[in-house]
């Protein structure tokens, strides 16, 4: 049976519907798999940047009774208790001589240490220094060192810590007499160690060790003991010794504090002095965070403050300074324990309340009830930051385990300016990492979103007018046979790797650009004037000569006019360079304009990403200008308009939500380049908007630092909320894009 022209239209036209209904839903899948792509990868950076802004937590794990010889006794005044990193083994260490320890996990009694030395004295104060080491203050005026190590031996099936406290040899402090130490601060700097002690209501006694070393044999130690009388009206109360032995700070009764100076081992230089407390409560604790720069200071009303030694604006010697205020306590503070791996300390007072505190954010943190009958008089932070304990006066001991992982992020951290230390003033800083263990990190986004915004607007002043201008011509009055030519070139030009682009622009465009700095700030007014004697001249031009050149191919007569015009520019710079600038652009601007020529800037970024970007938004434009409909050039043209009137006037106004489409998607093509930025830039995270200063944008810091962050680390949470500050700034820039677009379409739909 033949098969009918009817009956195959049938065939062929069922054929056609299920085709359609097959891409309809291919398209759909697809449009859905993208979409939970992009739901997937926010789900991932949400979950990686919750955590950072989780509130940290603190549990009881248990109350311990004093043990040992310790039971009944007074902890001795000071940092009389501590604790192993893995929280196992507690120890206190009492007035009546000996070293008490307390198991914290699991059941068992240890044997107490005795002091050995004491003769019959007492011990009167207790200070701590370095990670491991004590000084004991003895009633009779000596002091003994104590180190105290944990030996750690792992069995298969647990893990056992043994103390083992070392004891050194007693060491008289007091050569005049047997006075009682009262108060004690150590430090342990590689010129020897540095012991301050208080014998007297304001009596200071220095000793400072000094190695002699020897051509042969071992070297000899020199112990020097040097006198301090504190000009005070009060008493001392307080005393504290950075880790340096450099700078003493001494706190009195009448909420002074002083410091002196420690450098020159012989004489103790007084320095500054504040009134710390504005009722001139007595100072009641002193202690350094981590790194010894930043003092905690707390007083008998209860107030805990932060202060460093900061250099004035206009220079010259350093000055006290308050850097925060914290949450204060109902009474006195009693004790102060910091942080051995970040800036975060404790405050205990003596009705039971402890506090938590972060010192770079100026936040506490949390709120502890010890709940024990006895005044509190020491308390302790962990070693890996991870329990708090309390002892009373009993020599009971309160212990909690603490969940705070990153205690360093507040949305002011993050996004405020940060008092630091060293600094002058509050600032913003993204500093991730250095060379000490005491680094206090920085991690301020706004110099990165700065940096983002920043070469996005230079490379978008670049890219911008010459992507639309060529746009404009391309579309409008080129050749049709040239445009066959150019367009695809340019579009090849998107194909471009950007690591290729910053490769070419760090390391030859940028010292290209840095000789002819003067010339390129001639080009935009030597080009445009030599284009407009171009076209005098081809004007007055015969009409003969004129007519060999076919309609929109006039163009190419301005090519050599270009390069004859960059060429006249970066002649005249460096004339311009050598008659007004003193021979060197860079030292004008140093001088004149106070302005610093980094060689890897924004100039060279905008220049390199205009490369990239510029394909973009002339691809899209020339598309949306050349779908503009025929109609409405024939009737603009028909009503007398010139053509360049009809592009102006017509055209560029209907086409104006595709063209607004391209620039946004060009805008989104800069935020989230990495490579050119990465390499034409320096990465420098600084807040300057000098053309002629680097930057570190928000994606170049993730390709970065990501490779070296530990995972699930503080800095890399902070670099997924970066990624996640990037997906949401594309986001809000497509969507108010897309709004805009629609807008515009539905004002122009009628044309």
């Amino acid at each position: 049976m033949a098969v009918t022209p009817l009956a195959l239209g049938r065939a062929r036209t069922s054929r056609r519907i299920l085709l359609d209904r097959i891409s309809r839903r291919l398209v759909v899948l697809g449009g859905i798999v993208i979409i939970a792509s992009i739901l997937a990868i926010l789900f991932v950076i949400l979950a990686e940047v919750y955590p950072l802004f989780r509130a940290p937590t603190a549990t009881l794990a248990g109350r311990h009774a004093a043990a040992g010889a310790v039971a009944g006794a007074s902890p001795a005044p000071g940092d009389a208790a501590g604790v192993d990193e893995y929280r196992q083994i507690a120890f206190s260490v009492s007035a009546a001589g000996s070293v008490a320890f307390t198991t914290l996990q699991g059941e068992g009694a240890l044997p107490a240490a005795a002091v050995p030395g004491l003769e019959g004295a007492r011990l009167t104060a207790v200070t701590a220094f370095g990670t491991s080491r004590y000084l004991l203050g003895t009633s009779d005026g000596r002091v003994i060192p104590l180190e105290m190590t944990f030996d750690v031996a792992y069995a298969p099936t647990a893990r056992t810590v043994t103390p083992a406290p070392a004891f050194g040899e007693p060491l008289a402090l007091d050569p005049e007499g047997r006075r009682a130490v009262r108060r004690l601060a150590a430090a342990a700097p590689e010129g020897g160690p540095v012991a301050v002690a208080q014998v007297g209501p304001r009596a200071l006694l220095v000793q400072t060790v000094v190695e002699k070393k020897a051509l042969i044999g071992p070297g000899r130690k020199e112990a020097s003991v040097q006198a301090l009388d504190v000009a005070t009206d009060g008493e001392i109360t307080a005393l504290a010794l950075d880790g340096r032995g450099e700078d003493l700070f001494v706190g009195t009764s009448r909420g002074r504090l002083l410091q002196y100076d420690l450098r020159d081992h012989g004489s103790p230089r007084p320095g500054d002095a504040v009134d710390v407390s504005a009722t001139a409560a007595p100072l009641t604790a002193l202690g350094f965070l981590l790194g010894d720069r930043t003092l905690v200071v707390g007083d008998g009303a209860g107030a805990v403050t932060t202060w460093q030694m900061v250099p004035p604006p206009g220079g010259g010697e350093r000055r006290l300074a308050r850097i925060h205020e914290f949450e204060g306590h109902a009474g006195p503070v009693v004790a102060v324990a910091p942080s051995r791996r970040d800036k975060g300390f404790v405050t205990a007072d003596a009705g039971g309340t402890v506090r938590l505190h972060y010192g770079t954010s100026g936040r506490t943190l949390l709120s502890l009830t010890a709940g024990s009958a006895a005044p509190l008089r020491s308390v302790v932070f962990a070693p890996k930051a991870d329990g708090v304990l309390a002892v009373d006066a009993t020599g009971a001991i309160t212990h909690w385990r603490l969940d705070n992982p990153h205690p360093e992020v507040t949305p002011g951290t993050l996004f405020g300016r940060v008092w630091y230390e060293g600094y002058a003033e509050p600032e913003y800083v993204w500093q991730s990492t250095g060379g000490t263990d005491d680094f206090e990190a920085k991690l301020s986004l706004t110099p990165l979103i700065f940096g983002t915004l920043k070469g996005t607007l230079y490379s978008l002043l670049f890219a911008v007018p010459l992507a639309l201008l060529a746009a404009l011509y391309v579309s409008e009055f080129m050749h049709p046979t040239v445009k066959g030519w150019v367009k695809p070139v340019v579009e090849i030009m998107a194909a471009l790797p950007s690591v290729v682009l910053g490769f070419l622009a760090g390391l030859w465009l940028a010292p290209m650009v840095e000789r002819v700095v003067p010339g390129l700030f001639l080009m935009p007014l030597v080009t445009p004037g030599l284009v407009l004697l171009a076209l005098l001249l081809w004007r007055a031009a015969p009409s003969a000569v004129r007519g060999r050149a076919r309609p929109g191919t006039e163009a190419l007569l301005l090519v050599p006019v270009v390069v004859a015009a960059a060429w006249l520019a970066f002649a005249l710079g460096g004339l311009l360079e050598g008659w007004l600038l003193g021979g060197s652009y860079r030292a004008w601007l140093r001088s004149a304009l106070g302005l610093t020529y980094d060689q890897r800037n924004s100039l060279v970024v905008g220049i390199a990403m205009g490369f990239a970007v510029i394909p973009i938004i002339f691809t899209i434009a020339e598309d949306a200008l050349a779908n503009v409909p025929q109609h409405l050039r024939a009737g603009s043209l028909a009503l007398g308009a010139t053509r360049w009137q009809t592009a102006l006037r017509i055209v560029l106004p209907t086409a104006s939500p595709g063209i607004f489409s391209g620039v946004m998607i060009g805008f989104g093509r800069a935020v989230g380049e990495t490579m050119i930025v990465l390499m034409a830039t320096g990465n420098t995270p600084v807040m300057d908007w000098s053309i002629f200063d680097g930057f570190r944008a928000l994606s170049a810091n993730i390709a970065v630092e990501l490779p070296e962050a530990p995972e699930g680390g503080t800095l890399f949470r902070v670099l997924f909320l970066a990624a996640l500050l990037l997906f949401c700034l594309t986001f809000v820039v497509n969507t108010a894009a897309e709004l805009v677009r629609l807008r515009l379409r539905r004002k122009y739909r009628y044309l």
